[in-house]
């Protein structure tokens, strides 16, 4: 991963046929555009390869995930359970619509975990939100099954993870809504771009309303369209929509290159001492854009950092320790700054998320390293990378 390694002439060739129009716009201009349509053949061709009724880009996967709770109707008050790993657009996405991020801890698959989800409903609890990290999913069945029991809204943080399956079923079609993102690090890149997917009539409609000022894209006259609802600006141009397409159909071969790589890797990591690595709830359904491992104890996985860092091993997280992805060192949401806290002053019953302990996580994420999974690799690569893995944890 990502995408970006194999930029070549099929991307080029999508973006000249939108330059060649002059129609960046997703919606109308039929005939200046000359059958090119790239947001609503992305969006056809994701479905199929997904498996999935419906699917609609939107300008990020941040916007997807507001998208994806604005069509569920999820908004103020309701409590909505995440994650404490994760990316910040999640908990972000949930503010913004004046509603209540409650972490519950993760498991030794650093996705939710189901038991702790569960414990964390209340009766103001409206939806779960798990997110398949790194490439490789959530326990989905048991949280699929928790939603269906609890009757909550299900919505899959699949951002990081399309092409990833769970027993054959890809990730992001569990819930009533999924969302993916195709920034720059992501699988499939557009540079920025997302998309939620569904098969429920009623919730694609909402989707494609709102994200475009509630427009119900009834006809072809634009300025004649009614407004069903009240919506937002987040249209994906068809610059964006144009190498999205190219990457998406080179899918296929950037997983087969994915785990063919992460399975070299991992096997050459099989004896090295202390070593162990996260479980996967289907080992043929990782997308392999991460190899994620675990050492006996944050001391260790913190030396253990660093030393793949001194012998040249690039592309190593430790995510404990990261502003981004981790629930312990997001100081902006614990201190209720910026945009969050007029939403939390509001809501009298947020929690206090400067006292949220949550130690499993701690004791999971402080021992974990992960490793970006590339796709430019030699053999040659490939065979300094585990040399230079080994010799740095002491194999």
């Amino acid at each position: 991963m990502p995408g970006f390694e194999i930029f070549g002439e099929e991307e080029r060739k999508e973006v000249l046929d939108v330059l060649s129009t002059g129609v960046l716009f997703r919606y109308g201009f039929d005939a200046a555009r000359k059958g090119h349509w790239k947001a609503k053949t992305f969006e056809e061709e994701l479905c199929r390869m997904v498996g999935i009724k419906y699917a609609h880009m939107v300008s990020s996967g941040t916007t997807a995930l507001v998208t994806a709770l604005a069509a569920c109707g999820v908004g103020a008050g309701d409590e909505v359970i995440v994650p404490p790993f994760t990316f910040v657009a999640t908990f972000e996405a949930i503010l913004f619509m004046g509603a209540v991020p409650v972490f519950a801890d993760m498991d030794d698959t650093l996705c939710l975990d189901p038991v702790a989800a569960e414990k964390a409903i209340t009766k103001r609890t409206r939806a779960v939100i798990p997110v398949h990290m790194c490439g490789s999913m959530a326990q989905i069945d048991k949280i699929a099954e928790l939603c269906r029991r609890k009757n909550l809204i299900l919505i899959e943080d699949s951002c990081q993870a399309l092409g990833g399956t769970f027993h054959g079923k890809s990730l992001g079609t569990f819930g009533r809504v999924g969302c993916y993102s195709f920034d720059p690090v992501k699988t499939i890149t557009a540079g920025e771009g997302g998309a939620v997917i569904t098969d429920d009539d009623s919730l694609h409609e909402r989707a494609d309303q709102f994200a475009d000022h509630g427009h119900d894209h009834i006809g072809n006259d634009r300025g004649a369209e009614g407004h069903p609802i009240v919506g937002i600006n987040f249209r994906v141009s068809e610059l964006t929509a144009a190498v999205a397409l190219a990457q998406l159909r080179k899918l296929p071969r950037i997983l087969e290159i994915q785990r063919a790589n992460k399975k070299k890797i991992k096997e050459a990591m099989t004896d090295v001492p202390g070593v162990t690595f996260r479980r996967l709830p289907d080992p043929d359904g990782d997308s392999a854009t991460f190899l994620t491992f675990f050492l006996p104890d944050e001391q260790s996985a913190r030396a253990g950092a660093k030393e793949l860092a001194k012998a040249g091993v690039d592309g190593v997280f430790y995510w404990y320790d990261n502003n981004w992805h981790y629930f312990r060192k997001w100081h902006h949401l614990k201190d209720r700054t910026f945009s969050a806290r007029p939403v939390l002053d509001l809501l009298k019953k947020a929690p206090d998320y400067a006292a949220k302990d949550l130690p499993v996580s701690d004791y999971w994420m402080g021992r974990t390293i992960c490793m970006q999974i590339k796709l430019s690799w030699t053999e040659k690569d490939m065979d300094e990378r585990i040399a230079k893995i080994r010799s740095a944890l002491g194999a």
